[in-house]
């Protein structure tokens, strides 16, 4: 596989998980990295981890829901390294509500984050990669939960068919830029039934943001260990 080396990459939502995950793919390809989170205190421990690792790291606190903080993450990997080449937009969260009894601002939330998030943080990093004129590629988190429903999630449904939209979308507009833009659709990960390894995302991250996967944009590619083969949806507790 083609490897990063002197590639500039951002991930957000990486101070654990598989955001950390991908991070860790893409630093050991020889990308530097620039890993963001809402969590202050955890994005340094993963920036301390991924430089005990031998990864050129760096760490910023970024709220993806915010166009400012998004734009001042950009700015803080073009500042730290250089420039811009990567882009991994995996921040998100989800809020587990019987579908009668979801309010307003629990759907909304989900949507700031997930979807907003996503397209504020592909929108920054296209707009620092078409001012180098190098191209570039964007990886957007989708989920199985794109295809499949669980209704007790529906915001998280929703925000997750968005960004699969929303990807095609950007590979159409960022095309005459040489950017590419893709998304992985993760199944379950470390669960007692498939017992997945966050790593097994960053890998395909990795290859997405290669020179490997040239001539491929627009895609989600399912990395779910044969579930939406299985047609099988795991029930979210209500409490996450």
């Amino acid at each position: 596989m083609a490897g990063l080396a002197g590639k500039v990459a951002l991930v957000t939502g990486a101070a654990k998980g598989i955001g950390l995950a991908c991070a860790q793919s893409l630093g050991h390809a020889g990308a530097k990295v620039l890993v963001c989170d809402i969590d202050g205190e955890g994005i340094r421990k993963a920036e301390q981890q991924l430089k005990e690792e031998g990864i050129e790291a760096a760490s910023t606190v970024c709220d993806v829901s915010s166009k400012q903080q998004v734009e001042a993450a950009v700015a803080e990997a073009v500042r730290r390294f250089g420039g811009l080449d990567v882009a991994v937009c995996n921040a998100g969260i989800v809020k587990a509500v019987p579908f009668l009894e979801m309010s307003e601002d629990d759907f909304d939330a989900v949507i700031k984050v997930n979807l907003k998030g996503t397209f504020l943080t592909s929108q920054a990093a296209a707009k620092q990669m078409v001012e180098q004129k190098k191209g570039g590629a964007i990886i957007t988190m989708s989920s199985v939960n794109a295809v499949t429903a669980i209704p007790t999630i529906a915001g998280y449904n929703a925000s997750k068919g968005g960004i699969d939209n929303l990807t095609r979308c950007m590979a159409l507009a960022l095309a005459p830029h040489n950017i590419r833009v893709n998304a992985v659709g993760p199944g379950s990960i470390q669960t007692e039934m498939l017992g997945a390894d966050p790593i097994e995302i960053g890998n395909v991250v990795k290859f997405l943001a290669s020179s490997d996967s040239s001539y491929i944009t627009g895609q989600t590619v399912y990395v779910d260990g044969g579930r939406l083969a299985l047609n099988y949806t795991v029930p979210v507790p209500e409490d996450a």
